[in-house]
């Protein structure tokens, strides 16, 4: 997917949505589950071979950012059914009836679900009808013992509607990349430019021949708890691996409905989607759902003289 060389100014609409996503700053001492990320100037992009420079991930440039606030890990199953349970919020893949799902992990009892779609759409991803964010493989699947997983079958605007809820907002991809940077400046990942450092994993993707086997060498076949793995020197989990996240940016200033990922997710492999990098981006309509797309949030930050100190 081809995309304007940098990062631009925000569409009309977009601004309205930022305006509307206002949220009141937060003190850090009573949102424990954030972390707050100081001020400064911080590098982001990438120009080196592994950059897929059509997605924009260039130039590398210094950018400055005022401190926020970001949460240590993607929101999870748990948080998202409070949410709902709070709001009766209804996702937006429950109002259309369907969801993607890889072909691998859809629920045996659910094949029958499958329904055929005019678009145009990679062989292993399969449409299936019942497929939502608290039945994740289709009809008969649950969240049982994945509570503490990451929420997905989440679109930009289910992402929206927790973010106000939750008086926080979405990070935009500077904020984002910035954390997921935890201060390194140029590594590749949020621990620094070697994938498996000492034969060690630190990120949830595809071991294997993509699609078609995943030894689950790095301990997971789909989606793994969200604090899982070391966190980077930030504190933050899972910043690349596990599931794509929503950002509140436009792919581009004249693309609106598109809207940018980052991250990447469990079924990332070098192969075909090398984008579990600190400055791989991607996106997807703002309506757009599956089985490995969730969300976490960011806020803007009160000065709290008491954890500055």
């Amino acid at each position: 997917m081809g995309c304007c060389p940098t990062i631009g100014p925000k569409s009309s609409a977009e601004t309205k949505q930022l305006k509307a996503l206002d949220s009141a700053p937060l003190l850090i001492s009573s949102h424990p589950e954030m972390v707050k990320i100081p001020s400064g100037d911080w590098q982001i992009g990438h120009e080196g071979p592994e950059a897929i420079h059509t997605d924009g991930e260039g130039p590398k440039r210094v950018v400055s950012s005022s401190a926020f606030l970001i949460d240590r890990t993607a929101v999870t199953n748990d948080e998202f059914a409070e949410f709902i349970a709070a709001t009766g919020h209804v996702t937006e893949a429950e109002q259309t009836g369907w969801s993607f799902v890889f072909y691998a992990q859809i629920n045996p009892s659910a094949l029958q679900f499958i329904k055929p779609i005019e678009i145009s759409i990679e062989r292993w991803w399969k449409a299936v009808e019942g497929a939502t964010w608290s039945t994740p493989d289709g009809p008969y699947s649950s969240l049982e013992n994945k509570g503490a997983h990451p929420v997905v079958h989440v679109s930009w605007s289910d992402a929206i509607a927790f973010s106000i809820w939750a008086r926080k907002r979405l990070p935009t991809e500077v904020e984002w990349e910035i954390a997921a940077r935890g201060g390194l400046k140029g590594a590749l990942y949020p621990w620094g430019n070697v994938l498996t450092p000492n034969n060690n994993h630190k990120c949830n993707i595809w071991q294997g021949v993509f699609p078609f086997e995943n030894t689950a060498e790095d301990g997971f076949l789909g989606t793994a708890p969200a604090n899982s793995y070391p966190p980077n020197s930030f504190g933050l989990f899972n910043m690349v691996g596990n599931t794509w996240e929503w950002c509140v940016d436009s792919w581009c200033p004249d693309q609106s409905q598109l809207k940018a990922m980052r991250g990447g997710s469990y079924l990332c492999h070098r192969s075909y989607c090398n984008r579990y990098r600190v400055s791989a981006r991607t996106a997807n309509t703002a309506d757009a759902t599956s089985s490995h797309l969730g969300f976490r949030c960011a806020a803007d930050l009160i000065m709290d003289t008491k954890i500055d100190e």
